[in-house]
């Protein structure tokens, strides 16, 4: 087995070991899997860049980034990123943990599906959303090496059935919460999966207001738009 690379471990705390135990007992074998790869690809590109983080807070981040598409949250209606950075700030609020650390965390789980803000914020928040996106979609897949890949999925296996797996995953736990989609690219899952779907056009939006609005210059705007 290849080895991952020294100094990208997870935290040896109490705090890491209960996010650990909780996660473990309440999210699925692939989610548990893909949260902890998510740490590893987020820890390693840290140390590559040379970024200082926090080891405890990005752990807790990863591990609570999908708690929010599990059943318990069958019945929200919020986003299902807010359900679990909600679950996270809980936790680490019931264990002592400062509440600017708390934001940081909170921050991270929330924005990890919303490109184009997480990068310019605090380290661990940047860190998340880029471990994430390497898992799912590869992004960033030639910055690590083969040895780091193989060692990685090693410890924690991406199954061979792992898109399928985690788009199933997805559309679960927002199925029943379609309009919490809309502003991110979780409603790609939706409509991959309903053919019924219809997604939230933010022109269409704009026309039907209760707004007076102008007659149209250049035709469906709404068309344009696409």
């Amino acid at each position: 087995m290849s080895k991952i690379p020294d100094g990208v471990r997870i935290p040896d705390s109490q705090i890491a070991r209960e996010v650990t135990e909780f996660i473990r007992d309440t999210e699925s074998d692939l989610l548990f899997h893909h949260s902890v790869r998510v740490y590893f690809w987020g820890a390693m590109t840290g140390n590559r860049k040379r970024m200082i983080f926090d080891p405890e807070l990005l752990y807790t981040a990863c591990m609570f980034h999908d708690l929010g598409l599990t059943e318990q949250y069958g019945d929200s209606q919020l986003r299902f990123e807010v359900d679990g950075a909600n679950a996270a700030a809980d936790f680490l609020r019931s264990r002592g943990i400062a509440p600017g650390q708390i934001e940081i965390v909170w921050n991270a789980v929330a924005l990890h599906t919303t490109p184009g803000i997480p990068e310019f914020m605090r380290t661990e928040v940047a860190l998340v959303q880029a471990g994430a996106g390497m898992d799912v979609v590869g992004r960033g897949f030639d910055e690590f090496s083969p040895a780091e890949r193989e060692a990685v999925v090693a410890a924690y296996p991406r199954e061979d059935a792992f898109a399928d797996g985690i788009i199933e995953a997805f559309y679960h736990g927002m199925k029943h919460r379609p309009q919490s989609t809309f502003g991110t690219f979780n409603d790609d899952v939706l409509a991959f999966k309903d053919p019924t779907f219809e997604r939230v056009d933010i022109c269409k939006a704009i026309f039907s207001s209760r707004w007076k609005v102008e007659p149209r210059r250049y035709g469906n705007a709404c068309d344009h738009a696409h």
